[in-house]
């Protein structure tokens, strides 16, 4: 497998990444969360979907705008656990007393109808262990 990445800053740089995707006939796109990819979610799932690319995101939300799948830590659980913390310091604890802590619950997403739209099947087994199945 070779991997490719692509610096995306704007706009402009997403077109690039998505003729240069598009070039290399790709046979999967992988996003990391940040805010440039949130706020193009959109153009990105309609790109992999016109390309047929299956693509796997972090947050679920994704999914649920037509991304095929997605793991990642909850954003529910994050920021309910956030504000137990601003209510630490609410309180008056110091924030650099408070420990550096890592999500414990994760997600698991898939979008059936993405994957019928890329000709893909999707095992009984990855289903059972998907926490939100979008049929």
């Amino acid at each position: 497998m070779a991997l490719q990445s692509h610096e995306v800053r704007g706009a402009k740089d997403l077109d690039i990444a998505f003729a240069a995707i598009a070039k290399d006939h790709s046979d999967g796109l992988f996003l990391i969360e940040d805010q440039l990819t949130f706020k193009y979610r959109t153009q990105i799932i309609s790109f992999a979907r016109q390309e047929l690319l299956p693509s796997s995101f972090v947050g679920k939300e994704a999914v649920e705008t037509g991304g095929l799948m997605s793991h990642g830590a909850s954003f529910p659980e994050m920021y309910h656990h956030a504000a137990t913390i601003v209510d630490k310091i609410l309180r008056r604890a110091k924030p650099s007393d408070l420990p550096v802590e890592q999500a414990t619950k994760f997600e698991f997403a898939t979008n059936l109808k993405t994957a019928n739209a890329l000709g893909l099947e999707v095992s009984p087994k990855v289903l059972v262990r998907a926490d939100t199945v979008i049929e």
